[in-house]
């Protein structure tokens, strides 16, 4: 029932959302119609993939993925201490242990103090990778806006519209040959930010 309500909702946001771009782009060839222009242009761009394809862009994300790598590896490196610290619980809780009871108390204590210590830590990685992240996208929207505008301007686009990609919401479902300044925005971005 959730589920069929949420692709419901999602399909009504879609719908609304691709209302309001064909309601903009009306206005706005209303606008160039007033303004003396004959038509308007727009174009379309994936700003993931100027991103992912610009050279300052791949360098971020690279560091971005070996800060989450040694990151995991810090949390790998913990979940096998404890294991070991089970397994010598285990052990303990035999009847053929040499452990006292008040030994064996301390050990659990001890385990359930780093196990808890372990979940935050994870958390805690979690959030900062997130913020990472979301600081990362924040810096290259603002750097990929700015390389937009040069080639928008350059080649007389009035407006350029995020296309969205298979990875997050597909916003443009259609465009002709022409209109996809992704490539020309990676060449402008790496010009502008080496």
């Amino acid at each position: 029932m959730k589920k069929m309500c949420a692709n419901g909702l999602t399909k009504i946001v879609g719908v609304l959302f691709i209302s309001g771009i064909c309601i903009l782009g009306v206005s706005l060839e209303q606008h160039a119609l007033a303004a003396g222009k004959d038509s308007f242009r727009v174009g379309v761009l994936d700003p993931q993939t100027v991103i992912e394809k610009s050279k300052a862009g791949s360098r971020a994300l690279a560091a971005l993925k070996e800060h989450a790598q040694a990151r995991e590896t810090v949390m790998k490196n913990d979940q096998r201490e404890l294991e070991t610290l089970q397994e010598e619980l285990k052990a303990g809780e035999s009847r053929d242990s040499k452990l006292s009871e008040e030994d064996q108390k301390r050990k659990q204590e001890r385990f359930a103090q780093k196990y808890q210590a372990w979940q935050k830590q994870g958390q805690d990685f979690q959030n900062e990778l997130g913020q990472k992240q979301k600081d990362l996208v924040q810096e290259y929207m603002k750097k990929i806006e700015e390389a937009t505008a040069a080639v928008a301007a350059r080649h007389g686009f009035d407006v350029v519209i995020d296309k969205g990609s298979e990875n997050t919401l597909k916003i443009v479902l259609y465009n002709r040959d022409g209109l996809d300044l992704t490539n020309e925005v990676v060449k402008e971005f790496d010009r502008r930010f080496k």
